[in-house]
């Protein structure tokens, strides 16, 4: 699902799969392999290429949203990290409750929350829709909470 709308907006703009590899710093073949769905685009990739379109991030991973919205152009992990945070506690959850969850550790969602690591997209996927918030929120690329 998500490669189909990868491959739909590399199209409008007349652009290759190597022109987008290009732009997102990638090779040609893990491009490729994004728009065919056998491996997960990135969390950093996919913040590129959603600023590069201005489109919403939630776009790319449903079917009914809004493909617009205003944006935070800026990937910051460290206010990635806080925002998780703060929906980790305002859904109140430890770090090993939600580390047990996303089936990974304890260090792991600690690294994400101080800003230390990115979180990986499956991760940030399963939040956004278990909790029912914006991808886009998540990723403080708007302080939109709410999925449109």
């Amino acid at each position: 699902m998500i490669g189909n709308r990868l491959k739909i907006f590399r199209n409008n703009k007349d652009l290759t799969q190597e022109d987008m590899a290009k732009i997102l710093g990638v090779s040609r073949g893990h491009y490729g392999m994004w728009e065919i769905d056998k491996e997960i685009i990135p969390l950093k990739k996919l913040y590129l290429l959603c600023n590069y379109f201005n489109i919403s991030m939630n776009f790319i991973i449903e079917k009914n949203t809004s493909y617009k919205e205003s944006i935070n152009n800026e990937l910051n992990l460290l206010d990635i990290g806080n925002r998780l945070k703060q929906i980790r506690k305002e859904n109140n959850m430890s770090q090993k409750e939600l580390a047990n969850f996303l089936g990974t550790t304890q260090s792991t969602i600690s690294a994400y929350e101080v800003g230390k690591t990115l979180i990986l997209t499956d991760f940030a996927v399963k939040i956004a829709n278990t909790f029912n918030i914006s991808l886009d929120y998540l990723c403080c690329r708007t302080d939109n909470e709410k999925r449109k």
